[in-house]
């Protein structure tokens, strides 16, 4: 019931019985020490003359009833046997106690009382459960609050005003000061602070003591406001209204003190009394505040602490008393006006300063708990914060600090019941005096600043402050102003760093780093959803279901700040075009369809940022809708309980009174009607309300318009107030009040514009208690990143601006890692909430740091770069973030790719950055791949660039350079300077891990994987024809490294990378006309991502093999140049990958390469090895490519490069291949349909044209043994085919395609010139083995040709072909004149065995009989004789064999 609760270990001494003989020599020590007590206040009294004789009393002769009094007790001491106990304290008390009273005794009696007291207070003979102990507490603080002892000099009136303040703290210290009451309480500090006040005039010992006394006091007092019980009883009557309560106390309990000392006597009297200590010397001003400010919410006195409370044991009434008294110490200072210049150091810092540590040290020790006990937490809500807010101002930077302190213990323990008042308190004190333009001083700004700083550094202050304030339509965007002040107030404008900077960025920093530390933690702001408004709702009506649930108010703050937005979007539109503006908010449903009056009401109510005058005339107008949105307007004020003046204000303070008399007339006919509705207690009506209103304006005017020049008087205010109310008059003092209260205090009916800071008038301050009532509850935010996506993109741009600034400013290494460590929690918070564009943005800034995209000016770049720290640093850090969060970075690769290139022109990057990138995963086995993983084809040792020589890259080649001293000119030893500069730089190098951003690219995000490949294009250029520079090529050769290495690193991903990597290397190739290390690196670069990524991606096969027809688009120069390598490249391709080549698109681009190569001295050995893997064996032909291969092993066969053996061994390539054709022929009859199986057969007889084709062409080389060699092949393709059933049509087509067509060259070649023949030697045996396969394929197919319609035709050309040869004239060609006879001869005779050359009766051209001798007899006319001896008898049964005897004969 308000009371402090008896703790447990009270108890201690009944629960621990000791032995008999030590509680006898306990209680023979407690009796001797009394005793000595004793002895030592009578020894004092018996120095004195009044007490060392005998007082004469009638005839009798007593001591004086004080020493009466001791000496008793000295008796009585050592005949008690209980325990101490159960002895009544006051028995051993009173004694000293009387003497302290006594106004008879000196004060060095006096003192040595107290001594006593105290002595016995501090062995805790006292404790609960002391019999009567409560009396005795109570004795005690009496008589040492009624002190009176004679003053015989200064120095011993201090002694004993010391010893006074000692006991009192002893009391309140001791065990059963649980025992003193409430009144008790109060007396105790009453009577400290006037201890306090009079040692002003004493010396600075006894100042110092009494203030430390008053300190601890309040210390223990509200020590205990935790262990007391819920104060709902302690009230008068149970306390039925919380809300009504207020800090007000009854005149009859208030502190006072009087002083009395021109008797030269010093007496405290322990009574309570009204207001503060009333003392001319005490520089203090009586009474509480000025009129002007009520003292509470409603105007009246809260209802006051019974007087049986009062004597009750001590709780929460004397707390009440007590807090109340320190506040009315801060009532000293005209209230007039709260302006930052109002509050000057005219009156004493000291006295504010004194009651607000007080105030602190009560607040720090109740904390928490004072939420529990409405007293006392009214009492902070306004009267401590109303003084709080005017000292804010105070121009002492001692108290500004004191302030802040109080304020941030108040947000610790209280914030959810002092939302609108910390509003208030950013608004009007920190974020007034952080900031020059409004007059603070430097140090005003920097304790402000300070304060703000620690604030930042409450992990959830900025999040609660977004929730709470920014996302309320009725309040600020403080956390907007709190963030924009600590980005501006870190930006030094032309001026160097300050500390004050150094304080704004350690905010700004903490505030970032809140939001970093939140990222694990969970929720983060990219699940949020963004919100959109679907439907018409009153904006002012959204509530939430449940505070104390982020699943609820997250999304509604979220919701709420969204509708936030757009009503100042709206106001903006309205400033321009009020019309224009109320429709945009329809459109985006915060106003409805078909406008209402309340709804418009509301949004001029609570939208901050309106054009004040073009609400004043939009509410004066006289249509009907802007009245019903005038009425409405005035019913969202809540009047409730306020003065007519401060209402007056707070409707005017809105909107910009018209000037026209209807419009105010219609105006305040609408204040009069509200104000009327909800403080009818001394207004008979709304006339009077209204008439009252008018009043009030004519004064303002009449008062504050400086043309006046004959002031109204308080006697014509009233005057012309006579019979308004109803007839009657209103009360005279009603109306002074109000008179006074204008002339003070202008009304403006010209409000200023726009947001601001606003002053904070006495008549806001009632408007905020009022609102305080009514808004939604304050949201506690926790550990989680609720809503630190939608802070951080508010506030990231300023901040990312500021901590570069500094950084740039910065010249100590502190402040270079204080920005570091902001800039890392900003790519944090960037990456995790998805803000790609804020990363951008930092790594841009970061870059300039860097101080590599500079161009160089100093001489060695390498050793600057050394010697700058904070460039060292960027540029760690900028690797660090591309390193760490490389997923969300999209333009900025470009700057980083920017330094890369910088550092690798100085020679700085370590070698490995592109090999390693690609090579790493090249070595790694696949589980795809056969057998050994290849070697790397591309290595260092294939990639010799043919053009110019590259200069020695890498660290150590760097390190060399520095070093070296057999250079053309001498340079000198590097000194100690040099070597540690390049070390640093060396150390920084390594620090980036710069290859890791590309071996490690396989695990970025597509999009940035994507820009990072678009940078590296573009920081290549496009290659230009012509000349460039060996740095500008140097630069392109290095980006193409590396692209290719993120290439090869993306095997997964390269659909989204090769077009534009495919497009980059083409630009390359077609655009070179020399040989050079850029068209070189493109070139083999294609083919290794070719080698490389044909096993995985067979999708895009055809798109790899398709890019390889570039090095077909190679100027002749540089790819003749290039030759050799790239066959040897495209021969480990096709060794590595045939079975992944499928199409015949593929094998095209592969055998062109190969074909193209045939021809080339150094090339055509590394071509034909791979053609021979491909065709040998048939290994890997396949209908796809059969014709390809065959049209090069054909190119190989006739390219006089080689020696003739490779020539010879293309023929056997070419013939072999037929048995490909065979089996292919074989398994289509037996695994597939017959439809399929005739298309495939069809398909394969075309393949075998297309090869004979081909050898036809070789048996006209010049080289005797490839063509003999080939007619050979030839011959054996032609008839070693029939298992391949080739369709019948095929042979017409086949003679005369091939066989025919060869022998007419050959025989061509026979007839030509000299020089011809010269190179055609030994021509004649090669037309005998042609006409050899003439007739033997002829007789090998007769039976399949003899069926044909046309084997007529065919016939005669045979005939025709070997009477051509007859008449050929060539060197030696007996041999082929006794051939052909013989081989017509055979070859009738198998016709004639086998039934195809018989006499018939048919006439015509296809007279198989008739045309054969028709052509035979012109040449041998004797033949038809040798073949037919006798006409008319039967066939010859013999059957000789063309081929034996053909061939012996040849033999």
């Amino acid at each position: 019931m308000g009371r402090l609760r008896l703790q447990s270990s009270i108890n201690a001494i009944e629960e621990e019985p000791e032995e008999c003989e030590a509680t006898s020599s306990n209680k023979s020590a407690l009796g001797c020490m009394i005793n000595s007590e004793i002895g030592a206040v009578l020894a004092v009294m018996r120095r004195n003359v009044r007490w060392g004789g005998r007082y004469v009393s009638g005839d009798d002769q007593l001591e004086h009833t004080l020493i009466q009094s001791l000496k008793t007790l000295r008796r009585q001491i050592f005949s008690w046997q209980h325990e101490w106990q159960s002895v009544n304290p006051s028995l051993y008390l009173q004694p000293f106690l009387d003497v302290i009273r006594s106004d008879e005794t000196g004060a060095p009696i006096t003192g040595v009382a107290l001594s006593s007291i105290y002595k016995i207070l501090t062995l805790d003979v006292l404790d609960v459960n002391t019999v009567n102990v409560d009396d005795a507490m109570h004795l005690v603080v009496d008589a040492v609050t009624c002190c009176r002892f004679e003053v015989t000099d200064p120095a011993s009136e201090e002694v004993v005003l010391t010893k006074i303040l000692q006991v009192l703290l002893a009391c309140m210290k001791s065990k059963a000061s649980v025992m003193l009451s409430n009144q008790h309480v109060c007396t105790i500090v009453n009577t400290c602070f006037r201890v306090v006040h009079q040692a002003g005039s004493k010396g600075e010992l006894l100042q110092r003591i009494a203030r430390h006394t008053m300190h601890e006091l309040v210390r223990c007092i509200f020590l205990h406001l935790p262990d007391v019980d819920n104060t709902e009883q302690s009230l008068v009557k149970g306390g039925s209204s919380v809300k009504n309560e207020n800090a007000g106390l009854d005149t009859d309990y208030n502190f006072s003190g009087k002083s009395e000392n021109g008797s030269g006597a010093s007496e405290f009297d322990g009574q309570l009394s009204s207001g503060v200590y009333n003392s001319a010397s005490s520089g203090l001003i009586g009474g509480m505040m000025d009129e002007s400010i009520p003292r509470n919410d409603n105007g009246k006195d809260a209802v006051p602490y019974d007087l049986h409370l009062m004597t009750e044991p001590y709780g929460v009434p004397c707390m009440v008393e007590i807090f109340h008294f320190l506040c009315s110490l801060l009532n000293v200072v005209e209230h007039s006006g709260m302006g930052l210049r109002a509050n000057s150091l005219t009156f004493d810092e000291d006295v504010p300063l004194f009651a607000l540590g007080l105030i602190n040290s009560a607040i720090e020790l109740g904390g928490p708990a004072i939420r529990h006990h409405p007293r006392l937490l009214s009492l902070i809500q306004d009267e401590l914060f109303r003084n709080l807010m005017q000292f804010g101002l105070s121009m002492s930077p001692l108290i500004l600090s004191m302030v802040c302190s109080i304020v941030l213990n108040l947000y610790q323990h209280l914030r959810t019941e002092l939302k609108l008042q910390l509003e208030a308190f950013f608004s009007c004190v920190i974020l007034r005096l952080s900031q020059s333009r409004f007059g603070a001083s430097y140090q005003q700004q920097e304790v402000a600043m300070e304060a703000l700083v620690d604030f930042c550094r409450q992990k959830t202050f900025m999040v609660e402050m977004y929730a709470n304030l920014d996302c309320d339509i009725t309040c600020g965007n403080v956390f907007e102003e709190l963030a924009n002040l600590l980005s501006k107030s870190a930006f030094p404008v032309n001026c160097p760093l300050s500390s004050m900077h150094i304080l704004a960025l350690d905010g700004l920093i903490a505030v970032i780093q809140g939001m970093a530390e939140r990222i694990g933690n969970g929720s983060l702001g990219s699940e949020l959803t963004p919100v959109n408004l679907q439907e018409y709702t009153p904006f002012w009506m959204v509530k939430c279901e449940n505070y104390g649930d982020p699943e609820h108010w997250v999304p509604f703050v979220r919701r709420r700040k969204y509708i936030k937005r757009r009503l100042m979007i709206g106001a903006d539109h309205f400033n321009r075009d009020p019309k224009k503006g109320l429709e945009f908010l329809q459109g985006t449903y915060l106003l409805p369809e078909k406008l209402d009056p309340q709804s418009v009401a509301c949004f001029f109510r609570y939208t901050a940022g309106l054009d004040k005058n073009l609400v004043g005339d939009f509410l004066g107008n006289h249509d009907e809708f802007c009245v019903q949105v005038l009425n409405e307007f005035a019913g969202t004020f809540d009047f409730q309980d306020m003065n007519l003046d401060t209402a007056l204000r707070l409707f005017l303070e809105t909107f910009r009174l018209p000037g026209e008399s209807q419009k105010i007339q219609r105006v305040l006919e609408a204040f009069s009607g509200r104000y009327y509705e909800q403080s009818p207690l001394i207004l008979a009506n709304r006339d009077a309300a209204l008439l009252l209103s008018y009043s009030l304006i004519m004064l303002n005017t009449d008062q504050h318009n400086v043309q006046v020049k004959k002031k109204m008087t308080e006697e014509d205010f009233i005057r012309n107030n006579r019979h308004i109310n109803g007839g009657n008059d209103l009360p005279r003092d009603f109306l002074s009040e109000l008179y006074y209260s204008i002339c003070k205090n202008e009304i403006r009916t010209t409000p200023e514009q726009g947001a601001g800071f606003a002053e904070m008038t006495p008549s806001r301050w009632i408007d905020l208690m009022h609102k305080s009532r009514k808004t939604s509850p304050y949201i506690v935010s926790d550990s989680r990143a609720y809503l630190d996506h939608d802070m951080f993109a508010i506030m990231s741009g300023p901040t990312i601006a500021a901590i570069s600034v500094v950084f740039d400013h910065a010249e100590y290494e502190d402040v270079y890692q204080t920005c570091i460590d902001g800039f890392l929690a900003v790519a944090k918070i960037s990456a995790c909430h998805h803000l790609e564009d804020v990363l951008d943005d930092l790594v841009v800034s970061l870059c300039k740091f860097t101080t590599l995209l500079n161009p160089s000016s100093v001489e060695e770049p390498v050793l600057a770069f050394g010697d700058d720290a904070k460039a060292r640093m960027a540029t760690v850090t900028v690797f660090t973030i591309a390193n760490r969060y490389g997923d969300f970075i999209r333009t900025g690769w470009r700057n980083i790719l920017d330094c890369i290139l910088r550092l690798h022109k100085l020679g700085l990057l370590p070698a490995r950055v592109a090999s390693d990138a690609a090579d790493d995963s090249e070595m790694s086995s696949d589980p795809g791949s056969h057998g050994k993983p290849l070697t790397n084809s591309l290595s260092s040792a294939h990639m010799q660039s043919i053009g110019t020589p590259r200069r020695s890259s890498g660290l150590m080649g760097r390190f060399s350079q520095l070093l070296s001293l057999d250079t053309e000119e001498p340079r000198s030893q590097p000194t100690e300077q040099q070597l540690a500069a390049h070390q640093r730089t060396l150390q920084t190098i390594q620090k980036c891990h710069i290859d890791s951003i590309f071996t490690e690219s396989k695990f970025l995000h597509a999009d940035s994987l994507l820009q990072l490949a678009r940078a590296l294009i573009w920081a290549a250029g496009r290659p230009q024809k012509g000349s460039t520079s060996p740095e500008d090529e140097d630069t392109a050769v290095f980006c193409l490294e590396l692209l290719i290495a993120i290439t090869l690193n993306n095997r997964d991903r390269i659909g989204l990378l090769w077009q534009g990597v495919y497009e980059h290397i083409a630009n390359i190739v077609q655009s070179t006309v020399v040989a050079c290390a850029l068209v070189e690196k493109a070139v083999f670069g294609l083919l290794r991502i070719c080698q490389r990524l044909l096993p995985y991606k067979e999708n895009l096969a055809d798109e790899l093999l398709r890019s390889l027809q570039l090095v077909l688009k190679l100027d002749a120069r540089v790819a003749d140049q290039y030759c050799e390598q790239i066959t040897q490249e495209v021969s480990r391709l096709v060794k590595a990958n045939a079975t992944h080549i499928r199409s015949p698109m593929g094998w095209r681009t592969i055998a062109s390469l190969l074909s193209i190569t045939a021809r080339h001295p150094d090339a055509s050995e590394s071509g034909f090895e791979a053609l021979t893997f491909i065709m040998a064996d048939g290994a890997h032909l396949s209908p796809s490519n059969f014709v390809l291969c065959a049209d090069a092993a054909r190119q190989f066969a006739e390219s006089r490069v080689g020696q003739t053996d490779r020539s010879i061994q293309s023929v056997d390539l070419m013939a072999g291949s037929v048995s490909c054709l065979v089996r292919w022929a074989q398994d289509a009859r037996e695994g597939t349909a017959e439809a399929e199986a005739a298309k495939l057969c069809q398909d394969i007889g075309e393949m075998w044209l297309r090869l004979v084709q081909g050898l036809r062409k070789v048996c006209l080389d010049q080289r005797e043994e490839v063509r003999n060699h080939a007619l050979l092949s030839l011959q054996m393709c032609l008839t070693g085919v029939d298992e391949i059933h080739l369709p019948l049509g095929l042979w017409p087509q086949c003679f005369e395609m091939v066989i025919f067509t060869m022998l007419d060259d050959l025989a061509e070649i026979a007839q030509g010139n000299p020089q011809t023949q010269k190179e055609y030697r030994n021509i004649e045996g090669t037309l005998v083995l042609a006409l050899k396969l003439l007739t033997k394929v002829f007789l090998h197919l007769l039976n399949e040709l003899s069926q044909l319609s046309s084997f007529c035709k065919l016939w005669r050309n045979v005939i025709g072909r070997m009477e051509k040869y007859m008449k050929l004239k060539v060197k030696r060609g007996e041999k082929l004149l006794e051939l052909i006879p013989e081989l017509l001869k055979n070859t009738l005779l198998v016709m004639k065995t086998k039934g195809v050359l018989v006499p018939t009766s048919t006439l015509g051209g296809d007279n198989v009989w008739e045309q054969t001798w028709l052509h035979v007899n012109k040449i041998f006319p004797s033949l038809q004789s040798e073949v037919f001896p006798n006409h008319d008898s039967e066939p010859l049964h013999s059957n000789p064999v063309l081929g034996e005897s053909a061939s012996d004969q040849t033999e």
